[in-house]
């Protein structure tokens, strides 16, 4: 088919011609609409970055989490980690907490020692202005 009458094809179904492969011999064009082929474009190059750059999720908690709640919070931790995305865990400190902050460096050991098989430590416990973060990455399994 010659490029006059594609264009016109294109043009009486209201549509565009949009060169899909122009290093093709010879190149490759398709009668569609632009704007919703620059859309899934769009939506497959977000796609591809989010998984290349691997996602962080966060879960927070204060220093006097509940027995109950703190399990609840695992086990969200483990489902985040089974989806291979990096897990952030925030312990927080609220006014007068902060004096201790031992409370919060307890917990974080109670949950890297409950996570010991699911999970790796890639950045230390640190304090960060009035949170204590860590960041674990999930366990490559053979």
């Amino acid at each position: 088919m010659k490029t006059r009458d594609a264009i016109q094809l294109a043009y009486d179904m209201g549509l565009d011609l949009v060169e899909v492969s122009p290093n093709a011999n010879p190149p490759v064009c398709k009668i569609l609409d632009y704007g919703k082929f620059k859309y899934e474009e769009r939506k497959k190059q977000k796609e591809a970055k989010k998984k290349q750059a691997g996602e962080v999720r966060e879960i927070s908690m204060g220093p006097r989490i509940s027995e109950h709640d703190l399990g609840v919070k695992l086990k969200k931790v483990r489902e985040f980690l089974e989806d291979g995305a990096k897990v952030k865990i925030r312990i927080f400190f609220k006014g007068r907490e902060l004096a201790h902050p031992e409370y919060g460096e307890e917990l974080i050991k109670k949950i890297l020692e409950e996570l010991n098989e699911e999970a790796q430590v890639e950045i230390p416990p640190k304090m960060d202005g009035r949170n204590l973060t860590c960041l674990l990455k999930p366990v490559k399994k053979n």
